[in-house]
């Protein structure tokens, strides 16, 4: 946040301390923008035999169709090694595979390199991901994120919305401070509104400004999530198709004296230039978008088996990831338009004991309430 001139702000890593890498797959076939096309990978993997089911695999060392795996955690994928493995695809999930891109994933631990089976251990619908990131800074999403490289910080240690991932006695700190009840959700729309390029988090003191950098955030916390009520740009603004789409297009262009989006023959407009030139980690958000859905495959692979042309889901996306990119790049504007007063530094959250953070809560939680399956249908040892 530029004007922020405070050395001894918190560290992001200070404030939600337990973080995770993001999984890792190790083949980019079991992830697509289109679910469909997931199943129809699947049934081309176990209709295949032997060798040929091996190379449509693409073994790695971590992970080849004869790898013994346990169940991933809340999920109904099998633990028959693949090379004899049958039935229908596990039902696909939607991730965050890159900024702003959501895609959907085949949820078998048989199919990734590194799962990381304690974010899945607490992913439901109250939780949120943050994602830390080198160059696009930090990110909120309620996908199971996919993003490489940067670290995942779940909102909450528990499922439920229980536990918050935030430093013990962090909550009551802010409340006496502030005078008035702190959330974990309060919290966190405060770090997407303050957080600087170095990962620290300027916090205040003064009612009034905090008030107001919560609201920021909740509102650029909504847009990230896109899981509620759909976000709109004011009338005569909206995107809309003025050209039908091609049936498969290959080039994107933007006309910014029309505020156009040309795809090949097909025309999206109004997109304002916010929405084109919102960037992540330096590139276009909508180009990175448009290039996941039209990159040519290699022949023979199982990343090959794809939509036979651009689905209507597609275009409805795309509207929606423009609305969204507009509407972020507002929020943006406006968090940079001030800076952070009374503020409650590093080393007065070390006076009341919340720093440093217990070697306990940079850890996972024990959140085992139900058994899980390991390989070959055996009980799981954890």
């Amino acid at each position: 946040m530029p004007g922020v001139t405070h050395d001894d702000a918190p560290r992001l890593a200070d404030l939600m301390p337990w973080s995770v890498a993001p999984p890792r797959i190790g083949r980019a076939w079991p992830v697509a923008p289109d679910p469909a096309a997931l199943r129809d990978r699947w049934a081309a993997l176990l209709s295949a035999d032997g060798p040929h089911r091996e190379a449509l695999f693409e073994p790695t060392r971590a992970r080849t169709p004869h790898s013994a795996v346990p169940q991933l955690p809340g999920q109904r994928g099998g633990t028959e090694r693949l090379t004899r493995a049958s039935g229908p695809c596990p039902e696909p999930v939607r991730v965050l595979h890159a900024p702003f891109d959501e895609q959907w994933l085949i949820p078998d631990h048989r199919l990734i390199d590194a799962a990381r089976p304690e974010l899945w251990r607490v992913a439901d619908e109250r939780q949120v991901f943050v994602l830390e990131t080198p160059a696009a800074g930090v990110l909120a999403t309620s996908c199971f994120p996919l993003l490489r490289p940067a670290r995942v910080r779940p909102l909450y240690r528990r499922p439920g919305g229980t536990e918050p991932n935030l430093a013990p006695g962090l909550l009551d700190v802010l409340g006496a401070r502030l005078g008035r009840e702190v959330s974990a959700p309060d919290v966190l729309a405060w770090i997407l509104t303050a957080v600087r390029p170095d990962l620290t988090v300027p916090l205040t003191a003064d009612p009034a400004l905090w008030e107001r950098g919560v609201a920021l955030g909740r509102r650029a916390l909504w847009l990230m999530r896109r899981d509620g009520e759909r976000p709109k740009l004011p009338g005569g603004r909206r995107p809309y198709v003025r050209a039908p789409l091609p049936r498969r297009p290959l080039t994107l262009r933007y006309d910014r004296a029309e505020e156009t989006l040309h795809l090949d023959g097909g025309r999206v407009a109004p997109v304002p230039p916010e929405a084109w030139d919102f960037e992540a980690d330096g590139v276009r958000v909508l180009e990175q978008w448009f290039a996941a859905r039209v990159a040519e495959p290699a022949p023979g692979t199982l990343s090959a088996i794809r939509p036979a042309a651009w689905p209507q889901a597609w275009t409805s996306e795309l509207l929606e990831l423009i609305t969204v990119l507009a509407l972020l790049a507002e929020v943006r504007e406006e968090r940079f338009a001030w800076e952070v007063t009374a503020p409650l530094t590093a080393s007065d959250l070390r006076t009341q004991g919340v720093l440093p953070v217990p070697d306990t809560a940079r850890r996972p939680a024990s959140v085992l309430d139900v058994r899980e399956e390991g390989p070959e249908g055996q009980l799981a040892l954890l």
